[in-house]
């Protein structure tokens, strides 16, 4: 016996979702194990999640977030329909989010994964945080009572497994897993042959001004080195030779499609103002023997570069002004850490300085409006 949808005879202009729930609900109690009728159960919630997702009035409702979490236990592809509802931007800042999939992981045995998302809504300060920081304690409460179940357990000592997760090994096993996901991000092109363009990369060096490469049908006009580390040059190029649209080209070989992986795990876990702080890639094209990321550009160089300013004229960087830099990098590196990730070459020539001097100059001889004016001053790159 199929399920009933709902009866759209009867408009509902406040509330459209009003009937559907009703024949969901009455579907619920009539369900069995049969196939046939779980799969027309799907379906229905199926039809009432297409239909209603992309509707604002929706978005913070919580009866339509547990319609999603009916669906999502209906799905096999679970972490899918999770990453649909993120996109669709459904009860962001509502706990009952979190702390219903967390518990639906914990259930599945995906312990970090449950771990990670407590922390995507305490990063999101997911209202009311009381009950979520309470849910998240509990789990840590659990998972503490099963490692102490697990040490009385006699068995043979083993050695722990210990990895250093910046390794290249280790780095291309995790992108082996999660390749199906960087495929999907949006600005991720990537290809099995080699860098064909008319102007070679291996070509390019510090001194390179205007040559023109191509890369995905649009060409960039490299205006000259803006930094280099071990793997990869960072060029100033111009976009089809306009001097007003200038970005950053970070060419590296081998391809390193990480640091792209990153910078959208960034867009995912931290939101507003603060990733502003963070490295931000528009592309990233992916050949057999180079990868190219497309950055914003800036201009003001890096908080090692202001730092050198100080040692070519003998002088030391003033008090003030260390204790300032120190308290935006701790912060910076705390907020990182509560969502979950670690910058494994934290440094100077990794941080971009967002302001012009001259802002900054101004900006500090008025006392009493240091610190607020000036917050977020850089951007960590290079992860």
């Amino acid at each position: 016996m199929g399920v009933r949808l709902p009866d759209l005879s009867y408009s509902h202009h406040r509330d459209p979702l009003l009937p559907w729930l009703s024949s969901i609900s009455n579907a619920l109690s009539a369900l069995t194990s049969s196939d046939h009728v779980a799969a027309d159960f799907r379906l229905l919630l199926s039809q009432c999640l297409s239909l209603f997702k992309s509707d604002h009035r929706y978005r913070d409702d919580a009866r339509f977030l547990k319609i999603w979490f009916l669906y999502m236990d209906s799905c096999d592809d679970f972490h899918k329909v999770f990453m649909e509802m993120e996109e669709n931007r459904i009860c962001l800042h509502n706990c009952l989010l979190y702390e219903t999939y967390a518990l639906f992981l914990e259930a599945k045995g995906n312990l970090h994964q449950a771990a990670s998302i407590y922390r995507l809504g305490i990063s999101r300060n997911a209202q009311p945080i009381e009950s979520l920081t309470n849910a998240y304690r509990l789990f840590l409460s659990r998972m503490k009572e099963i490692l102490i179940a697990g040490s009385r357990v006699e068995e043979t000592p083993m050695l722990p497994k210990v990895c250093n997760p910046w390794t290249t090994s280790v780095v291309n096993i995790q992108l082996r897993k999660i390749n199906q996901l960087i495929v999907k991000y949006e600005g991720y092109h990537a290809t099995n042959r080699p860098y064909a363009g008319k102007v070679s990369l291996s070509s390019l060096h510090n001194s390179s001004r205007n040559k023109i490469i191509e890369i995905g049908g649009r060409k960039y006009q490299i205006k000259g080195c803006a930094g280099q580390g071990g793997f990869a040059k960072v060029f100033r190029a111009y976009l089809n030779s306009n001097p007003d649209e200038v970005v950053a080209l970070k060419i590296q070989k081998p391809p390193f499609p990480w640091e792209f992986h990153m910078y959208r795990l960034l867009d995912h876990r931290i939101s507003g103002e603060e990733r502003s702080s963070y490295g931000f890639a528009h592309k990233v094209h992916i050949y057999s023997d180079y990868s190219i990321l497309i950055c914003d550009y800036l201009p003001n160089g890096t908080l090692q570069d202001a730092i050198n300013s100080y040692v070519v004229v003998g002088q030391s960087m003033e008090e003030v002004l260390c204790i300032y830099y120190t308290s935006e990098m701790l912060y910076m590196l705390e907020r990182l850490h509560t969502v979950g990730i670690i910058h494994g070459d934290f440094k100077p020539d990794n941080l971009l300085i967002r302001y012009a001097k001259s802002v900054f100059v101004h900006v500090y001889s008025l006392e009493n409006t240091y610190f607020s004016c000036l917050e977020h001053l850089f951007k960590l790159t290079a992860f």
